[in-house]
């Protein structure tokens, strides 16, 4: 028995051989389960030069090698790319493919653009097959070569970037999201003209929100879930829903005031300085002046009273005697009477005014703060319409 070690390619490279038979036919028989043979020589004694007859012709000199080596095969490549969201459905994203050799260095491996980026472009776009949310806009490319230091030496080696640029389709985004929600939004907006005190605006306005809730449920599958921003559109719908809940509350507000603003304290100095003067300028409801108005009655100033001061001198010196005395008496308790009554009667009068004042001034500030309330809508509305279209136009002149 052997032990065989030998350097050719076999599947076990430690082999035990039996040696009764010690000819070369008997070691390839050997060797054929343990050993790729095509390595071995073929010839019988393995003493033997085996002799290799080599001729050729030339047909002709096409030229020199430079050395170049193509690699045509087809490589899938599947990559990610980290997104800017921010201005989603109206984003450009730009993605990265980065080639570089980790182990060779410039020395043993250059890596070099095969072809310009134009035609690369026109050949991705010919042959692009996923034509459905993004639109590839554009492919850059750029070299660089990146350097490492081992032992003091610098061992530089290429890398090749190219950069994808690519646009969101977002026309189906508008549809579903942006147009809907604007309607909803305008129509919250015109029920500003409806009547407080006649008609129920707070029902009407809490059906609005609850179809702006179900309306966010539906379309939250296509809002974005990943990404290093909050997208904008995100922010314009929760200040869209703040702005319904504001206005309900005002509603609410508004409601109570002009139902029981007659039961209601004075308007503080703040409140009327504030809310009055300078809210009430600023919306084009400027508070009205007093204004103590005393209607004469043409019918009472015909009338002539009798002075009692005559009377009492007439019942003082005795000229008509007890009788006069009596009248005179009886007079000034029924002027008296009466004057008491006129006198709860004024002060009925004055507290019915002043309390008509109170509820003026109340409804007062509660329309204020629904026309402010109303032009802050407005605005909104106007800046974010600006500002969508702004970002759109720029998402398509890139």
């Amino acid at each position: 028995m052997v032990t065989i070690v030998s350097p050719a390619p076999c599947l076990r490279c430690k082999i035990v051989v039996n040696c009764t038979n010690p000819n070369t036919i008997s070691l390839l028989a050997a060797l054929e389960n343990v050993m790729k043979l095509y390595s071995i020589r073929p010839v019988m004694n393995l003493s033997t030069p085996t002799n290799i007859s080599m001729y050729f012709t030339l047909y002709g000199i096409l030229g020199v090698h430079t050395g170049i080596v193509r690699d045509a095969n087809p490589v899938r490549v599947v990559s990610s790319c980290n997104l800017e969201i921010y201005t989603f459905p109206f984003d450009v994203q730009n993605c990265t493919f980065t080639f570089r050799s980790y182990i060779h260095h410039v020395s043993d491996i250059r890596i070099i653009l095969g072809r310009k980026v134009e035609d690369i472009l026109k050949r991705s776009i010919s042959v692009l097959s996923t034509k459905g949310e993004w639109e590839l806009m554009d492919i850059k490319s750029s070299k660089l070569k990146l350097s490492t230091f081992n032992q003091g030496e610098s061992n530089p080696y290429d890398e090749l970037c190219f950069y994808i640029v690519l646009r969101r389709r977002p026309t189906l985004y508008v549809v579903n999201l942006l147009i809907p929600s604007c309607f909803l939004i305008t129509v919250d907006l015109f029920s500003f003209l409806l009547p407080p005190q006649n008609v129920d605006r707070s029902s009407f306005k809490m059906t609005l929100i609850l179809g702006y809730s179900v309306f966010l449920l539906i379309v939250n599958d296509l809002l974005p879930v990943t990404g290093s921003t909050i997208p904008l559109i995100n922010v314009f719908f929760a200040i869209c829903l703040a702005l319904m809940v504001a206005s309900l509350l005002e509603t609410i507000l508004i409601t109570n005031l002009l139902v029981g603003s007659s039961n209601f304290h004075p308007v503080p100095g703040w409140v009327r300085v504030l809310v009055l003067r300078f809210m009430g300028t600023l919306v084009w409801l400027p508070q009205k002046s007093r204004e103590d108005k005393i209607i004469l009655n043409p019918v009472a100033g015909d009338l002539k009273v009798c002075p009692l001061v005559t009377v009492e001198r007439q019942v003082q010196k005795g000229e008509p005697g007890e009788m006069w005395a009596e009248a005179g008496n009886s007079a000034l308790a029924e002027l008296r009477k009466l004057g008491n009554e006129l006198q709860s009667i004024r002060l009925q009068v004055a507290q019915h005014v002043d309390g008509n004042q109170i509820s003026q001034d109340w409804m007062q500030v509660g329309y204020i703060i629904d026309r402010l309330l109303f032009g802050v809508y407005c605005i909104f509305i106007t800046f974010s319409f600006i500002v969508i279209l702004s970002i759109w136009s720029n998402s398509y002149n890139q």
